[in-house]
């Protein structure tokens, strides 16, 4: 297969769907022959069904560096979360250097960098290292002005009506 001329792709906003349209890319990547790394940050990988999903694809691999705690903006993360955010973006280097790996997925790299796991800084240095021939996928909401402007592609979720609102819960299969 030729190689592609690489973007950056970001979704964002407040809306659902964001990891699943980046997923949605994995599973058609995967179906064209195509190598997908997934790095999420601030998930733990037990908790999620794509992680059991992807194991059933070729060519997707999936890692998870999440501490299982729940992060409030303005207070200061822990170390343990900080060390998992240094590991992913470590990850998401050695994944963009690689040359058999077409497609990089950063899962919730919008909300590392909104509860300071991640400078902003040190996401906009990992999109400009994105080689040229590597697909970039960023999610997550809070989306920061100047990662925006760095992207190609920006799609913003929008939460019109949500399930949350009526009190119904996170559902297995379906958001996790």
């Amino acid at each position: 297969m030729e190689k592609l001329h690489g973007l950056t792709q970001i979704y964002t906003g407040n809306g659902k769907g964001k990891s699943t349209a980046a997923f949605g890319l994995a599973v058609r990547a995967s179906g064209c022959g195509m190598k997908v790394v997934i790095v999420q940050f601030m998930k733990k990988g037990e908790w999620y069904g794509e992680i059991e999903g992807f194991r059933h694809l070729p060519n997707v691999e999936i890692y998870s560096y999440g501490g299982g705690k729940f992060l409030k903006k303005g207070v200061a993360p822990d170390e343990e979360n900080m060390a998992l955010a240094r590991a992913a973006m470590a990850k998401a280097y050695e994944a963009m250097q690689d040359e058999s790996v077409d497609i990089v997925i950063l899962d919730e790299l919008n909300n590392a960098v909104y509860f300071d796991l991640v400078t902003e800084e040190d996401a906009l240095a990992l999109m400009a290292a994105r080689p040229e021939d590597t697909e970039l996928i960023i999610t997550g909401r809070n989306a920061t002005e100047r990662m925006i402007d760095a992207a190609d592609l920006v799609t913003e979720m929008r939460e019109i009506k949500h399930p949350y609102q009526k009190g119904i819960q996170a559902r297995q299969g379906i958001e996790y």
